[in-house]
């Protein structure tokens, strides 16, 4: 693991009983996907870790900029197990002591890997099937927009999905609107035209959300923010859902709803085209 940009042993990782993340959820925390020899959009990762610090009121240690950060992700590479691509999971917290007054704003961070089975960005062949969770609403707020250690709603929702068989949960914020699934960012598809919900109403601001919105409009499909209810995914031709790690997954049925997913696998393949392109 990376521990303040330095690889260190298991051994080495931060006591949980004396860090703040683990106490009083104090931090936040970035999910990326190695492929292709490296983290692809890193510096949009390193952007909105940065901006999730600053509305934490947490500094930004030299370690966590951009070129320090690549620099210690070659290093740690080096001494993995295992080729291919991986999930990399970068964990930052306040330093200090576990109660809820902060006695600094100093940032320690922590990051782990996890091999994956797949390589690059691909449409997977079964879709998924979703309903909205309704039993927990996500607030908005000045942090909703960010990775956040503190994530009981997405526990939650996770959960009931497991439990229900569906292969995701789609939450709802305090108004009522639908504004991302468990695990991703939610993208509606009607008329050749692509609609996600605004960060405004709550969701997280997504890195792959970021780049299908850029890429969708570079290939000439127009993408609007908007307000979707359970009307809006019954009259759709297409649901899917984005983030870094899994890319685009796109979701087979909702309630008794069927989808197409023609638009996810354009978009999947424009997207892995860029990434492997010179």
């Amino acid at each position: 693991m990376l521990l303040n940009g330095h690889v260190v042993g298991e051994q080495d990782a931060p006591t949980a009983f004396a860090n703040r993340g683990f106490l009083v959820a104090d931090g936040v925390f970035e999910s990326m996907r190695f492929t292709d020899n490296r983290v692809p959009y890193l510096g949009l990762h390193v952007a909105r870790l940065h901006a999730a610090l600053a509305a934490h009121g947490m500094d930004v240690p030299d370690s966590l900029h951009e070129s320090s950060l690549k620099e210690s992700l070659e290093v740690w590479r080096q001494m993995w197990s295992f080729e291919g691509d991986a999930r990399i999971r970068l964990t930052a917290y306040r330093e200090g002591q576990g109660k809820y007054t902060p006695d600094t704003d100093n940032t320690s961070w922590v990051a782990t890997v996890e091999r994956m089975d797949a390589r690059g960005f691909s449409l997977a062949p079964k879709g998924l099937d979703v309903d909205i969770y309704q039993d927990m609403h996500k607030h908005v707020s000045p942090v909703s927009r960010y990775k956040n250690i503190a994530s009981t709603v997405y526990v939650h929702a996770a959960r009931h999905a497991r439990i229900q068989g569906w292969g995701d949960a789609l939450i709802l914020n305090a108004d009522q609107k639908i504004i991302e699934s468990s695990r991703s960012n939610l993208f509606v598809v009607s008329n050749g035209v692509l609609y996600t919900p605004s960060l405004d109403d709550g969701c997280v601001g997504g890195i792959m959300r970021a780049v299908l919105i850029r890429t969708a409009l570079d290939h000439g499909v127009k993408v609007y923010e908007c307000t979707l209810t359970p009307q809006t995914l019954l009259q759709a031709d297409e649901l899917f859902l984005t983030n870094a790690v899994r890319g685009i997954e796109w979701v087979a049925s909702y309630k008794t709803k069927r989808y197409f997913h023609s638009m996810a696998e354009k978009l999947t393949a424009w997207i892995q085209d860029d990434l492997t392109s010179p």
